[in-house]
């Protein structure tokens, strides 16, 4: 079991890992070792998750998230698989974890009597300032 927060777990089993070759510095290492990660999640099919938490977890995702329903996390930061492949679940864990988290309701506040006061004599300020900066009319 894989803990997101204190109420959502998934499992282990639900985690699809395969092994690739990563590009960038290796040495002679990196032509024969496949040390980066690609974590498969079928988020739509997860049945640890509830509705709001997987809408939440898609929007998050955004282009990590195929038509099919399922997070690819690419990790190819580190020379070793293991680290890699932690490293991938860690960024699973963080988006579930942001997508489990309920966002906070919006409370409707108006504005004060002060700051509406100071807002208009700052734009009557402006106008004047404004004004001034206009030369005399010819007609007057």
């Amino acid at each position: 079991m894989i803990a997101i927060t204190d109420s959502v777990a998934i499992e282990d089993s639900e985690l699809d890992f395969s092994f690739v070759r990563s590009s960038g510095p290796g040495g002679q290492n990196v032509n024969k070792v496949a040390s980066a990660v690609q974590l498969r999640f079928d988020l739509m099919g997860s049945a640890s998750l509830t509705r709001a938490v997987k809408e939440r977890a898609a929007r998050l995702a955004g282009s990590r998230l195929t038509k099919n329903g399922e997070i690819i996390i690419f990790a190819e930061q580190h020379r070793s698989q293991e680290l890699n492949r932690e490293d991938a679940v860690a960024r699973l864990v963080a988006l579930l974890s942001k997508a489990a988290t309920p966002p906070k309701a919006r409370k409707k506040t108006r504005p004060t009597l002060g700051s509406k006061k100071r807002r208009l004599e700052a734009k009557t300020k402006r106008g004047q300032i404004k004004k001034l900066r206009k030369g005399p009319s010819r007609f007057e």
